[in-house]
């Protein structure tokens, strides 16, 4: 700082204080000012309606607005301009009267809102929620849908505007089919339209949005509009905890397949590749968008958040998806919304892979319940059977099917036990030797006789892939949702004899009758095994943990499917009932004779076998050494 910028800053200073002392107002000026104000404030009611009722009449860029104009019709056309600025050729259409249309077949009946001219109701005629009311899939209030719109003041969403319906509500029948459309007008030849058609026998609801003369409107450098989906799962079943469980978001790739958001987790999924579908899917009804080309992957993606328990929705779900535009003086994108239910048979009539939506379990046990678990309960289900007698069919068929398996079982079983006194003497020769002998004794008694220690485990585990498919099935089998079988009402979720008032810990606030009648079943066959085999092979521990897991599995069963329940009682009864027959007609002393004669036959060894023997003698001869 030196004497020349200290006195050009003092320079303009003094310029700027004398600039406004001379161009201040003077008390006369302040005075007409007051005058003025005042004679606005006191305009006539009266001359402010004309003034508005020209204003409608002239286009709102022509108004021409004095500054120091207060009064409300002023602030109005203010207010008018910018409306007009932020909607451009919208504007016009924030103004409407709201109503409702429907489109509905046998099937489903969707309610139309003028306002955003979407679907904002679902209610699935064929079905009801677990209290005997309608079954919405959602409403006006927990969904919204609507395409966001771009000018060069603002984006918005066509949910704000007003559409025009043209033509009358809808209800097909048979193989007819009704169509709706709903119009966003944009002035002459422009518009945006959702055209809705129904067939009289679908769940499909079809939807084309057509663009018409919107080329000038949309700035070019958008390639895409974006699609706003989103709707609250409301509770439809008896527990909603179970519910919450088996609902998530799905989505498939236009070349790919169908892949979901973890069902126990809040999620959002970006949707970076073309994508044909998106599945909002509840435990047994879903709600699905499905493009019959594709939704562009610009700002696409899935969210997925889970409801509280004192929520009446279970889940939150929402999806961006990108229209594809080109700018055209007139374009159309086709797309169809599935409202149904999540039936393994329906989806895949559709050959859009919407049949993976049903949980039925990954790889084999996939394929079990696809081949062979739903063509038998299907072919069962047209006879108009009870579903409790057809799970008792389905589970004697089972067991057919199975019987060879259980009698390999049980033979391995009655070999083992008729073996039982020389394998206890080799125990006691061997007491406080290497184990590495006794092991190789008992392999050696087990070789002569023709016994393989590990065929009793084979045909179980060869079982286990049927048991884990039906653990999927039941659950999430729509067919038995709210069929009833004895004091069961619904075999889809538990069934309750006593409601607690207050929770358990790791059991539930209820009693659920079949879980315990599955539970004793266990511990009944359980039993009968023990005193069939007594106590050999069996480990320290090993006699408690046989008798505990099936009753820590009862918490488990407790407030699952019922109908799984039942299924698991009736193949501990039919397999108690085979094994009590089994060894009735199986003699052990002709079996003990047939083996000590498999004794004296030359045993031919396998390569395996030995190395086997080759590595025990080499450990012997170390442990010789080392002592």
């Amino acid at each position: 700082m030196d004497r020349n910028t200290i006195t050009g800053i003092l320079l303009i200073a003094a310029i700027m204080l004398g600039y406004l002392y001379l161009t201040a107002p003077s008390e006369n000026d302040l005075k007409k000012q007051k005058r003025y104000n005042d004679s606005i404030a006191n305009v006539s009611k009266e001359q402010e309606k004309k003034y508005n009722e020209s204003l409608k009449k002239d286009s709102v860029k022509n108004v021409v607005v004095n500054p120091t104009d207060t009064s409300a019709s002023v602030r109005d056309s203010i207010k008018n301009a910018g409306i007009k600025n932020k909607y451009g050729v919208f504007a016009t259409a924030l103004n409407g009267t709201d109503g409702e249309l429907f489109i509905e077949n046998e099937f489903i009946k969707a309610t139309v809102n003028k306002k955003g001219g979407r679907i904002s109701k679902v209610q699935l005629k064929n079905y009801k929620r677990y209290d005997s009311t309608s079954l919405i899939l959602f409403d006006k209030d927990s969904s919204s849908f609507g395409l966001d719109l771009e000018t060069p003041e603002d984006v918005f969403n066509t949910q704000e505007f007003y559409f025009d319906p043209q033509g009358a509500s809808v209800n097909v029948t048979g193989d007819k089919k009704g169509t709706l459309s709903m119009r966003l007008n944009a002035g002459e030849g422009k518009y945006i339209e959702y055209e809705y058609s129904l067939a009289g026998n679908s769940y499909m609801l079809h939807c084309k949005v057509n663009i018409v003369g919107m080329q000038s409107v949309f700035p070019k450098r958008i390639s895409a509009l974006n699609l706003h989906w989103s709707m609250q799962a409301p509770s439809q079943e008896k527990d909603a905890k179970n519910q919450r469980m088996a609902s998530t978001a799905y989505y498939k790739y236009l070349d790919e397949s169908p892949d979901y958001i973890s069902e126990s987790k809040n999620d959002t999924k970006t949707l970076d590749a073309r994508t044909k579908w998106v599945a909002f899917k509840q435990q047994f009804f879903d709600a699905v968008i499905i493009a019959d080309n594709y939704f562009d992957k610009t700002g696409a993606n899935l969210t997925s958040v889970n409801g509280t328990d004192s929520s009446r929705y279970i889940k939150s779900f929402a999806t961006n998806l990108g229209i594809p535009i080109d700018h055209k003086d007139r374009e159309s994108f086709g797309l169809q919304f599935y409202f149904g239910p999540n039936e393994f048979r329906t989806l895949k009539s559709f050959d859009l892979e919407l049949e993976k939506l049903v949980p039925l379990g990954w790889g084999i046990f996939g394929w079990l319940n696809r081949f062979l678990v739903i063509p038998i309960f299907r072919f069962l289900s047209s006879f108009n059977l009870n579903y409790g007698i057809i799970i008792l069919i389905l589970t004697i068929i089972f067991k057919i099917l199975l019987f060879p398996i259980a009698y390999r079982t049980y033979m391995s079983s009655a070999k083992m036990r008729v073996l039982k006194p020389e394998i206890d003497e080799i125990n006691k020769k061997y007491e406080g030797k290497d184990p590495m002998e006794k092991q190789q004794a008992t392999m050696g008694l087990y070789r002569k006789a023709g016994v393989n220690p590990l065929a009793g485990c084979i045909p179980v585990l060869l079982q286990m892939p049927i048991l884990i498919a039906l653990l999927r099935f039941f659950p999430s089998s729509i067919e038995l949702r709210q069929q009833g079988f004895w004091w069961v009402k619904d075999l889809s979720t538990y069934d309750s004899i006593w409601n607690f008032g207050f929770d358990v810990p790791f059991y539930g606030d209820h009693m659920s009758l079949w879980a315990l009648l599955m539970t004793a079943s266990t511990v009944l066959y359980t039993w009968s095994n023990s005193q069939i085999m007594g106590s050999q092979q069996q480990l320290p521990g090993m006699k408690f943990m046989m008798y505990a897991m099936p009753i820590l599995f009862l918490g488990f069963l407790n407030r699952y499917s019922s109908g799984l329940s039942y299924y698991y009682f009736l193949a501990n009864m039919i397999t108690f009932a085979q094994t009590t027959l089994m060894r009735r007609f199986i003699d052990e002393d002709a079996l003990h004779k047939k083996i000590q004669e498999n004794k004296k036959k030359p045993v031919k060894k396998s390569r395996f076998q030995e190395r086997l023997e080759q590595m025990q003698k080499e450990r012997m001869k170390q442990v010789q050494k080392k002592k």
